[in-house]
């Protein structure tokens, strides 16, 4: 009898494809996809011309959120909206959905096109199982468009982490509040108010 020969799983195998191996989809190629119901998929989003798969949201992310949402309600003016997980349009490979967003306008000016560059003023993640994607490929895009502030909402070091001064390359600047402190909004180059940290991270054990 001649001996038995196990051979593995190819599913089990590391892969051999590379990121170059990939093709990138455009935003354009992506918006068209979706209108013609060929990509129907809420938990996906696209980040340097790849469909990512977005996190699931714990209770203490849309807690977080909701928190935030309410504290920047009531600071900008009325020319500008906070709108919660809707795409922006970024060129040429990236259309993200931010957890929040301040938008010039009325949430009616939208009504035929996604929001560009030109109408965001800050745009806002939630972060725990994400954090390598947000601090990574999401912040390049933000700051190749010329995103003028993205905060971070570091639920893992119980942190805000506010990025500015946008550039090919990244941001040129961060700041890093921590709980005890207070990170400044600037809207359209105005500081409007402060928002204390310690009230948007809590400081408990809730699972993040």
């Amino acid at each position: 009898m001649s001996p038995t020969t196990e051979t593995s799983n190819p599913h089990d195998e590391p892969s051999s494809i590379e990121l170059g191996d990939l093709a990138r989809m455009t935003v354009d190629q992506y918006d068209e996809a979706a209108r013609l119901g060929v990509l129907d998929d809420p938990r996906v989003e696209l980040i340097n011309g790849l469909m990512v798969r977005k996190k699931a949201k714990s209770p203490i992310h849309s807690s977080t959120l909701g928190v935030l949402d309410e504290a920047l309600r009531s600071l900008i003016p009325k020319s500008w909206y906070v709108r919660i997980g809707r795409p922006i349009r970024l060129p040429t490979y990236d259309e993200p959905e931010p957890d929040l967003a301040v938008l010039r306008g009325k949430p009616g000016d939208y009504r035929s096109r996604h929001p560009g560059p030109e109408d965001v003023a800050m745009v806002v993640d939630v972060s725990a199982s994400s954090l390598r994607i947000d601090r990574g490929d999401k912040l390049r895009a933000y700051a190749r468009a010329g995103i003028a502030h993205y905060w971070i909402i570091n639920l893992v070091d119980r942190r805000i982490e506010a990025y500015r001064e946008p550039g090919p390359n990244g941001y040129g600047a961060s700041t890093t509040h921590d709980r005890s402190s207070e990170a400044p909004v600037v809207i359209d180059g105005v500081e409007l108010g402060r928002i204390a940290v310690g009230e948007v991270v809590a400081d408990d054990d809730a699972e993040v």
